[in-house]
């Protein structure tokens, strides 16, 4: 990975990018694995599962194009310090399966989105990437609440 600072900074940039990069490359690939799951097997779409599928594979070929190897992105993992893990589910009402299905289509755009903006400052075509999964993910968007 290379950024355009020198020194101590540049270090310190490496291992924000790589935490942000790791917390939104998990919680859009477990939000794809809900929402495929969910197609799965509520109505059997066959087409609908297999595009999520292929979304949250194209997602991880997406992160392995990227100038950092995972073990990298993974060594950089700070749980224990991450202010956002304690953050508590807010809403206490029950939710139905439709309230699942959208809150982890946005989940996941959301987190493509910032993969998106954090890959434009170290690698260009990865950017470009997670552009295409993202829109992708609009049209799966707009089949899985057609049929759910």
């Amino acid at each position: 990975m290379s950024l355009k600072k020198s020194g101590a900074a540049v270090k310190k940039n490496e291992r924000i990018l790589c935490r942000i990069i790791d917390a939104n490359y998990n919680r859009s690939k477990e939000a794809l694995r809900v929402l495929e799951d969910l197609i799965r097997f509520s109505n059997g779409a066959v087409r609908l599962s297999t595009g999520l599928k292929r979304a949250r594979h194209h997602l991880t070929t997406a992160l392995l194009s990227l100038p950092v190897s995972y073990r990298q992105i993974v060594a950089c993992r700070d749980t224990q310090s991450d202010s956002g893990k304690k953050s508590l589910i807010r809403d206490k009402k029950k939710v139905s399966l439709a309230d699942l299905l959208a809150a982890n289509l946005q989940r996941s755009q959301e987190a493509l989105r910032v993969l998106e903006e954090c890959s434009k400052v170290i690698n260009a075509p990865a950017a470009r990437k997670f552009q295409k999964l993202r829109f992708d993910l609009y049209e799966l968007e707009k089949n899985c609440l057609a049929k759910f």
